[in-house]
């Protein structure tokens, strides 16, 4: 029966024979339907357990679980310098001066301890053995995990005086460890670099230099004295930046306010120390736990509060959070009563009356914490929240004893919030009630038929005429519109009651169905009532329509952020250009698309000949070689920049396997470029040059006088490079000789290797080719060809029928997700403080930074 389909023929059966049997009765359920997944197999196969979904966030957090064991070395004492690289093939490699994972034997498992941490779950130095007594790292899952989902993974210790290296691809064990060079007594540390697995991450291996800077500035700050330095080796995003913050969380603090209007100049300060009984599976001992609590109120109309638990990122908070957050409003409430700043006919304030404003960190270290998952998003030890609670008020109550003036503003500002609050509860219920009364939907919405949310879509859409031209071309079914007159209140300086009053926010609000604003109370937002799963912004790609979307991404992400983090919010991609070739119209999103479409319109008019016979490349099969030189060479010149020449990089091929490292070595004013196999050819060259100190060589004077006589008294002086790219490059080769293309000839001097036949008759040109990167070049020319490129500014130019091909049409429509987690909060919030808040001067420093950065401004 096909899906969809109904049998109309009537089938007997037996109920209580369908009720003990069940759906699927045929099925044997007996031992050998049972089975064990074997060691790293499980990660592979439900890698959500350990790292969340692999998108995006999953793919970043495999660097913050390598990450974490550097940070727990720091924690114990021994690690002062933590490295990150995105290296330039798309791999990452996290350094530290740590103490080297153990290289040893196991007395008890009779492997490398190094091999044992990589490769067996719940292994590791963290289960009470003494190694480790405040750390992040708790399960023995972290760096086995992000073994498991990388495509390779290579581990370098340093450690008594020598280098080991281990290599594993997805999990299983390649290169067992060996000692490939020597190092330093003094010199030691752990190097962890990894490629992720692309059948794991289907959504994306591209790491974020902002996304991992993020996290990395939060590390700094949560551990003082700690040096962290992050590079980006890709030339299309090269980029470093060094963290390091004497103060810690009181600087974090100071950061995170920096765009806002303080009510207080200094941040407040409480830390304190506790003991504890902790309990080391059933054996009940006392500990210390210390808390660290920094906040600084500021005149906006938002909390802020950021919890870490040995610093670790809680994004649900936890019981540190439930403990800061009582003791805060106890505090507060205490302090006004004492002091006769509230009346007594006054309620109480609430906490989210205190918390109005405020930016806060709160930071614990302790041993044995718990978390509700790996991924660690919650902590739940119970006895914290007494800890912090206690910290906190007795902290408070002697700082407002020490700053009356300060406490009155807090609390006037409390005062205000609570006034505000309610205002907004009325407004809320003035909203909620037109709708209730007959005022129903709004008006200007064009609403779909479908009433499951799960299956329905709505269109914000910037004027009149486009939102007409999207009402005529839309799916009725399921796609409505909401056209929007104007440009929204920018609700990052107003208050929630204020922002009710605007007509366009009233209409989003109302067709939404969900309700606003946080907390129990009448008409807050509830997402079990949202009417569509896909809200859709839709604007203009001009400066106009870059504000609007602006404007309402910060409406959502302030007073429906519950809409974003569940994944609703979307922003429509009309297309930047239409190109026209040869009475054939697309419609194209980006530069990159545009190259593409050159490689097939070039591809479909040429044809590739092999020089000197008949045969040539299909179609098809020359669209596929074309993208994989074009990424080719998107990597050749990331070695060119290194120096290197790929040709003669080629030529020191081995089998099927390039050289991984590159010298460059001057001599006065000539330079010499080297390329070794591997680490063992490079030790070796670096023994015999000692003078170039590729592994920071100490010479003695008697060696130094030795190598100036050898060279005459020139200094010689050496840069050492470590090709990543050439994983890249290996691949992209060995798949274009699987189509048929022997990348062993791929330059020639004198004989053409393929040739390009361009047109027909007398028209027709011959272009020979004397490497395979003529042959794309050649192709692109040939696709430039005849081409006209239109740009689109405004949804208006667009009729209903290209509206919906192109931006509305679920076949062919690109849509980018909003996503609010703790990877991009920060820098979200960030950003509309400096791009929405009242203070003029960081939103003017950062239209002078990026000025020069904009690309296809339409004003």
């Amino acid at each position: 029966m096909a899906q969809g389909e109904e049998s109309e023929k009537p089938v007997e059966s037996n109920p209580s024979e369908e009720a003990s049997t069940g759906v699927g009765a045929e099925q044997e359920y007996g031992a050998s339907q049972i089975d064990k997944l074997e060691g790293l197999e499980a990660v592979r196969k439900r890698p959500g357990m350990y790292i969340g979904d692999p998108d995006v966030r999953g793919l970043h957090h495999c660097v913050f679980e390598v990450l974490d064991n550097s940070i727990d070395e720091h924690l114990a004492g021994y690690c002062k310098k933590v490295s990150v690289s995105i290296n330039a093939d798309g791999s990452v490699s996290i350094g530290d001066d740590g103490r080297g994972i153990p290289v040893d034997m196991h007395p008890k498992f009779n492997m490398p301890a190094v091999e044992l941490v990589l490769t067996s779950l719940h292994a590791g130095g963290k289960f009470g053995q003494g190694a480790y007594k405040y750390s992040g790292g708790l399960h023995g899952v972290g760096a086995k995990c992000v073994n498991a989902l990388s495509d390779w993974f290579r581990a370098e210790v340093h450690r008594d005086e020598k280098i080991y290296a281990i290599e594993f691809e997805r999990g299983k064990t390649t290169k067992p460890l060996e000692v490939i060079g020597k190092v330093g007594p003094k010199v030691t540390g752990t190097t962890i670099t990894f490629f992720p697995d692309a059948t794991i991450f289907v959504d994306t291996i591209v790491f974020e230099f902002d996304r991992l800077a993020t996290r990395l500035r939060e590390l700094a700050f949560l551990n003082p004295g700690l040096t962290i330095e992050l590079e980006d080796e890709r030339p299309d995003s090269a980029e470093k930046a060094t963290f390091y913050y004497a103060k810690g969380i009181e600087e974090f603090v100071t950061q995170l306010g920096e765009n806002k209007t303080l009510i207080h100049d200094s941040p407040v300060v409480l830390r304190g120390k506790r003991d504890v009984e902790v309990d080391y599976d059933g054996k009940v001992t006392k500990d210390d736990v210390f808390v660290d609590v920094v906040f600084q109120y500021n005149d906006s109309y938002n909390e802020q509060i950021l919890c870490f638990a040995n610093s670790i990122p809680n994004a649900d908070g936890g019981t540190h959070l439930t403990g800061f957050r009582g003791s805060l409003t106890r505090a507060i409430n205490q302090y006004s009563r004492a002091n006769k700043l509230l009346k007594e006919k006054d309620p109480n304030l609430s906490g989210e009356d205190v918390r109005e404003g405020i930016v806060c960190v709160i930071s614990v270290k302790m041993p044995n914490p718990r978390f509700s998952s790996q991924t660690k998003d919650k902590l739940v030890n119970a006895e914290i929240e007494g800890v912090v609670n206690s910290v906190v008020y007795e902290g408070m109550q002697a700082y407002f004893e020490e700053n009356p003036n300060l406490a009155k503003q807090i609390i006037d500002k409390a005062v205000n919030a609570a006034r505000a609050r309610e205002a907004a509860r009325k407004a809320r219920e003035t909203v909620r009630k037109s709708v209730m009364s007959g005022g129903g939907l709004p008006g200007k919405l064009a609403d779909c038929s479908e009433r499951d949310p799960k299956k329905s879509e709505i269109y914000i859409v910037e004027g009149d005429s486009a939102g007409g031209s999207a009402k005529s071309g839309r799916n009725r079914v399921n796609q409505a519109i909401l056209p929007l007159r104007g440009k929204v209140i920018n609700v990052e300086k107003a208050r929630l009651h204020r922002a009710l009053q605007n007509r366009e926010i009233q209409a989003m609000i109302t067709a939404i169905g969900a309700g606003i604003g946080d907390g129990d109370q009448e008409g807050a937002f509830d997402i079990e009532k949202v009417r569509y799963h896909k809200v859709i912004i839709m604007t203009d790609a001009d400066i106009d329509g870059a504000h609007i979307k602006t404007l309402l991404l910060t409406f959502f992400c302030r007073h429906m952020p519950d809409l974003v983090k569940a994944g609703y919010l979307y922003i429509a991609q009309p297309p930047l250009y239409k190109v026209t070739r040869k009475k054939r119209e697309e419609y194209v999103a980006d530069d990159a698309a545009l190259n593409n479409i050159l490689i097939r319109l070039g591809s479909e008019d040429v044809v590739i000949r092999k020089y000197g016979t008949d045969k040539t490349l299909e179609t098809d099969l020359l669209k596929e070689v074309l993208a994989h030189l074009a990424n080719l060479r998107r990597y050749v010149s990331i070695v060119e920049g290194h120096g290197g020449n790929f040709r003669t990089l080629l030529s020191k091929r081995e089998g099927s396997k390039l050289p991984q490292f590159l010298v460059r070595v001057r001599t006065g004013n000539e330079e010499e470029v080297l390329y070794f196999a591997d680490e063992r050819q490079l030790q070796a060259y670096a023994e015999e040059n000692r003078d170039l100190r590729l592994f920071g060589e100490e010479l003695s004077d008697e060696e130094d006088k030795v190598y100036k006589e050898k060279y005459s008294g020139a200094m010689r002086r050496a840069v050492k490079k470590e090709l990543h790219e050439v994983h890249a490059i290996d691949r992209l080769l060995a798949r274009i000789n699987e189509l048929g293309i022997d990348t062993d000839v791929f330059f020639s001097d004198d004989t053409p290797i393929y040739e390009v036949v361009d047109g027909v008759g007398e028209d027709q040109e011959v272009t020979p080719l004397f490497n395979l990167f003529e042959m794309l070049t050649r192709v692109l020319e040939v696709g430039r060809k005849g081409m006209r490129i239109q740009r689109f500014k405004g949804l208006g130019e667009m009729n209903a029928k290209e509206l919906f091909s192109t931006t509305m049409d679920p076949e062919k429509r690109v849509l980018l997700q909003v996503r609010l987690d703790e990877d991009n909060a920060l820098e979200a919030d960030k950003m509309f403080d400096v791009l929405m808040g009242d203070v003029v001067e960081p939103r003017k420093r950062f239209i002078e930074d990026n000025a020069l950065n904009v690309r296809n401004l339409d004003v």
